[in-house]
């Protein structure tokens, strides 16, 4: 299974650019799941929502769409991955069970100044429920160890390929039996599109990557990512 699409889908820049002109914004996210077959919800990331929320994003979109959830900031920001049971218990708690079969992997996304302490990692790591399936993204360059790699692969848990034009190590690494790949832009941050050429080797990259695969692209200033998240599937098509 193989799954492209994008980092959210409330952008005001692409109203009347990919969004048409005379959409109303309740039916973005209606309007987006039509033309991909995932979204990563970037909201979680910021505050708990509620199982109404997630009641009706699942009610939006096609029966066949999975949604990609971004853990909440207070675990990965706040409390930098320590002491965060209740902090857990609260996320999973918001409703984030209520998108059902909808429901894909859950993204942790670490700040780019923590760096990597095994005892802490794999506390957190132990406390994720192996349903749904999980993703971290690390930012630091402490991570790129094998002691980290081996927590990842006994917990299942993939660690992101982040392309972000350069502000973060690139970790090419499979610890689980999916991957997770977060395209943030190659030459600038949230801006970059990406050309025919780069979009054609990523699709080489993705048709031969063993296991699930989801693509989300984050550049999504000047409504490149829907755009670019297209091409890259029609791509992947060609080459299935």
């Amino acid at each position: 299974m193989i799954r492209i699409g994008t980092s959210g889908w409330k952008y005001p820049e692409w109203r009347g650019d990919f969004y048409p002109t005379g959409l109303v914004q309740r039916r973005e996210l209606e309007f987006l799941a039509g033309q991909v077959d995932t979204i990563e919800i970037n909201g979680t990331f910021y505050s708990l929502r509620t199982p109404a929320n997630f009641r009706s994003w699942a009610g939006q979109v096609p029966d066949d769409f999975v949604f990609a959830v971004k853990g909440i900031r207070e675990v990965t920001h706040v409390r930098r991955l320590r002491g965060v049971e209740a902090a857990l218990r609260g996320f999973f708690g918001s409703g984030v069970l209520e998108l059902g079969k909808r429901l894909g992997p859950v993204l942790w996304q670490l700040p780019d100044s923590l760096r990597f302490d095994a005892a802490v990692v794999a506390e957190f790591l132990g406390q994720l429920d192996p349903v749904p399936r999980h993703a971290i993204e690390v930012r630091h360059e402490s991570f790129r160890t094998d002691a980290f790699y081996e927590l990842a692969r006994q917990h299942n848990v993939a660690v992101v390929y982040s392309d972000g034009a350069g502000k973060w190590p690139v970790f090419d690494v499979t610890t689980a039996d999916f991957s997770y790949i977060r395209l943030h832009g190659g030459e600038e941050l949230y801006i970059s599109g990406y050309d025919d050429r780069e979009l054609k080797g990523w699709a080489d990259r993705i048709v031969d990557t063993t296991g699930d695969v989801f693509v989300y692209f984050d550049n999504t200033m000047r409504g490149r990512a829907p755009r670019d998240a297209r091409r890259l599937a029609d791509l992947v098509r060609e080459r299935g």
